[in-house]
């Protein structure tokens, strides 16, 4: 619960950069104030990129599932705000618990990582996506309980 507020904090906060940087670029802009326009963009960008860091680069799935919850679309609409204002290459790899076949894991994986991908592109992000699916084999915890299989079903944003 602490972590969604945090995460819908987040990105209120910065919906509100973003609504304050459009009405900078509405204004008109004097020649000696455009050597100041290239900072103000910076500084956009910069928090834009401190944005999607708080956000983390990890999302989590349920059980059997590649449906994004609220929590993971909150995250992701950070990262595709500061991937539009600076398209870089990303890669999504995608990630299963040891529950299943390694077949089915790594489908699995791959279509965790390839909703991430559709959301992002949804949002207007244009950068290239390598989507790679590790299904059971690179786990992020041992175990065999729910603790460490919570933390196992995952994609991881590159």
């Amino acid at each position: 619960m602490l972590n969604t507020f945090k995460t819908l904090f987040t990105l209120i906060a910065v919906l509100g950069l973003l609504s304050g940087c459009s009405k900078n670029k509405a204004k008109t802009v004097t020649p000696a104030a455009s050597t100041e326009a290239p900072a103000a963009t910076g500084n956009t960008t910069s928090a834009l990129r401190d944005a999607a860091m708080a956000a983390g680069n990890v999302f989590y799935f349920e059980f059997d599932s590649f449906v994004l919850t609220e929590q993971t679309r909150a995250a992701l609409m950070a990262h595709a705000e500061y991937l539009k204002s600076e398209p870089r290459s990303i890669r999504l790899e995608g990630h299963a618990d040891e529950r299943g076949s390694r077949e089915y894991n790594m489908a699995l994986g791959e279509k965790r990582a390839a909703a991430v991908k559709d959301f992002l592109a949804t949002q207007g992000v244009s950068s290239a996506v390598e989507v790679v699916s590790f299904g059971e084999e690179q786990a992020a915890e041992q175990g065999h309980a729910e603790a460490s299989w919570s933390k196992n079903r995952r994609v991881e944003l590159k």
